[in-house]
């Protein structure tokens, strides 16, 4: 590899690469797998390549990243600029841009040929209807030169005589339009008045329907539930990926970008507030209302989601003591906070537990309600950064555990977030070590009849969350994985999807090609179904960093299990749109939870979204949650002692210690594996020792 090579990085998918100066970064995403769209052949003209090149210092990736790191805007950007939509100093066109230094660049939602799969759908549940909005058609008493009230006087009059409404206060935004709406209804309106007290909004007439909005603001994902005020129905969800992805993957990569670059802070406000504007636009279009109808809004959110979204600086969360802001329960104006809604509509967000334990679980408590059960529940939001609750009526413990982002794709060699073509489902034979697998887009498994017309269009393009989890496992229950999570090369003979790779052995899910093998100038017609030529392996690295992560989140289970006096189980709730979509069989296997009996493992759904639900729907339950948060005890993964050694045993597949009696009742343990990893290099040797004919 040449020494003047310089890196790149691409977000959100994590891959990286270095390649000579001179080269487009088109080119690079192609020679990575990155999906980044053009149908030009490069020539600058579809605009469909657009990326963003990143500014700072990313110490995670190490390096700098500047502007200047690419090539000036050239001739056909400027012409793409006046003829279509003009691009700024970050925005380029990535057949054009070619690399100077090492960057760090965003592929935009808008550029990516297979968009995620924001799978956040709002769960059936029943809710009690208690809704802090209502409606009161009134008649008021017109002007008369005889009565020498005010018009507001009249309307407050008008409340207290149809409705016995008493005291009311009126939103100040709302005194200058008044005279107006009085005389264009007639003198016959409709108030919203909030929690019988406060008078929010006025429309001339009658009006009947009125909508809020559950928000979930997630790592990866943000996803709203439009509700109608008066039944209690979702009308509408929309989702999205969090804009501030591009500013880094996990919760830390963010608060060390606002440590490094000034300013960093309000800029990731002003984003992820312009992606919840973008749902709110979204959710009121496919309802077919206005933003100005849409009175409430509920917020769930880890700590540093909520406090990015409040506009406040999440630095202290970066270290120890690792301070709130502000964990008590908080009840704003939408104005206030810039959002597209009714001017005097209101927004309430749920209660975060701790430092690193935040709205969302507070959200998660509400919805799947552990403190009210007599069996010992563990509850865990499975994502980028994994929040854990364990308790029952007696009390609840509460805890996160930085899992980073490999559930969801990234840092994973072939890892993409779920979009399709994306493998999510695998099995392996363990008697053949044939694979099947089967991708998002499609019903279809591998091994069917009809499966290449029906991934026509998309093809493989990789593996997602879910997807990485079942193949890991399905390796160890084969026998290709070790309980150490040492690949096996000695099965080689066995199966032509074992291959050596340097010094270590990966295992092919999906033959395709690799993008070393593909020419670099393409033909359009083949550019368009470029990442369905992809090759699909779990290398060595791979299975490390889903050890990595499944280890970070049993050990942060196992202290609570050791601070609740308790070495079982009794029920599993798996939450968060990842979560929800993990086989509970899988997961056990491969030791992300503790045994329990399988039947007692269940997806919780969006659980964050369901409680943000239930508090939008119901003001009892807000009441409920914010006392259930002030007994919960918090530990605090980063200074308890025991951690460490949790997290060690908890490397192994399943466990180190653990049995697993539950689980291995109900599939076939594996035999024993390798135990280090230079008896691993001692039989890969062998095996290709047996493979040329030599001697070892």
């Amino acid at each position: 590899m040449s020494s003047n090579q310089v890196k790149i990085v691409f977000t959100p998918s994590g891959r990286r690469g270095q390649f000579e100066p001179g080269t487009s970064v088109l080119e690079a995403a192609r020679s990575l797998g990155v999906d980044l769209d053009s149908v030009c052949g490069g020539r600058g003209i579809c605009g469909r390549c657009q990326i963003d090149c990143m500014e700072g210092e990313f110490p995670k990736h190490g390096l700098s990243s500047a502007a200047q790191h690419l090539s000036e805007a050239g001739a056909v950007e400027h012409r793409y600029s006046a003829r279509k939509t003009p691009l700024n100093n970050t925005r380029r066109l990535g057949c054009q841009a070619r690399l100077l230094d090492d960057v760090v660049v965003d592929v935009p939602p808008e550029s990516q040929i297979h968009r995620q799969v924001v799978r956040k759908q709002a769960d059936a549940r029943d809710i009690a209807l208690d809704v802090s909005v209502h409606l009161y058609f009134v008649e008021v008493e017109p002007a008369a030169l005889e009565d020498s009230r005010g018009d507001l006087a009249r309307l407050l009059d008008a409340l207290a005589r149809e409705w016995q409404l008493q005291d009311l206060s009126l939103d100040s935004a709302l005194l200058p339009p008044l005279q107006a709406l009085l005389r264009q209804g007639k003198w016959q309106v409709t108030v919203a008045v909030y929690q019988d007290q406060h008078i929010m909004a006025i429309w001339p007439g009658l009006k009947q329907d009125v909508y809020g909005v559950a928000l979930d603001i997630g790592s990866t994902t943000l996803a709203a539930h439009l509700c109608h005020l008066s039944s209690g129905e979702v009308v509408a969800t929309a989702g999205m990926m969090n804009p501030q992805i591009r500013f880094g993957e996990d919760l830390m990569s963010r608060v060390s970008y606002v440590m490094m670059h000034s300013g960093g802070d309000v800029e990731m406000t002003r984003v992820v507030r312009e992606g919840i504007n973008q749902l709110l636009d979204s959710v009121a279009r496919e309802a077919g209302i206005q933003a100005t109808d849409i009175l409430e809004l509920t917020v769930a959110g880890n700590p540093i989601m909520h406090h990015l979204f409040l506009g406040i600086n999440p630095i202290e969360l970066g270290g120890a003591p690792f301070a709130l802001a502000v964990d008590s329960a908080l009840n704003l104006y939408a104005r206030d906070l810039g959002l597209r809604m009714n001017r005097g509509g209101r927004v309430y967000v749920l209660p975060c537990i701790a430092g690193h334990v935040g709205a969302d679980a507070a959200a998660m408590v509400l919805a799947e309600q552990p403190h009210a059960a007599e069996a010992m529940t563990l509850v865990v939001d499975v994502g980028t950064n994994a929040e854990i609750v364990l308790g029952n009526r007696n009390g609840l413990l509460a805890c996160s555990s930085p899992t980073g982002p490999a559930f969801e794709g990234a840092q994973i060699s072939c890892g993409q977030r779920a979009a399709p073509g994306a493998i999510e489902r695998v099995r392996i034979d363990p008697a053949t070590l044939a694979v099947r697998f089967r991708v998002i887009g499609s019903d279809c498994w591998s091994d069917e009849p009809g499966f290449n017309e029906a991934v026509q269009g998309f093809g493989v393009t990789g593996i997602c969350g879910s997807g990485i989890i079942e193949a890991v496992a399905e390796m160890y229950l084969a026998g290709i994985v070790s309980e150490d999570g040492v690949i096996d090369g000695s099965l080689a003979h066995r199966t032509p999807n074992l291959i050596a790779a340097e010094r270590t052995w990966s295992f092919v899910l999906h033959a395709g090609s690799s993008f070393e093998t593909l020419p670099k100038q393409l033909p359009e017609q083949l550019s368009n179904q470029l990442p369905g030529q992809l090759r699909v392996v779990v290398t060595q690295t791979d299975v490390r960093q889903i050890q990595l992560a499944k280890a970070a989140l049993y050990a942060g289970i196992q202290l609570l299990m050791d601070r609740a006096g308790t070495a079982s189980i009794e029920s599993i709730r798996l939450a968060g749109a990842f979560g929800s979509h993990i086989d509970p069989l899988y997961a056990m296997v491969l030791g992300l939870i503790p045994d329990c009996a399988l039947a007692e493992v269940r997806s919780a759904g969006n659980a964050a979204g369901t409680g943000a639900r239930i508090a939008l729907l119901n003001q009892a339950a807000r009441a409920e949650i914010e006392t259930v948060v002030r007994e919960i005890t918090k530990i605090e993964t980063a200074i308890e002692p025991a951690f460490q050694g949790h997290f060690v045993a908890a490397m192994a597949i399943p466990h180190k210690h653990h049995p697993f009696t539950k689980l291995f009742a109900a599939v076939s343990r594996p035999a024993a594996k390798l135990s280090d990893e230079s008896t691993a290099g001692r039989q890969r040797r062998r095996s290709r020792s047996a493979a040329t004919g030599t001697t070892p």
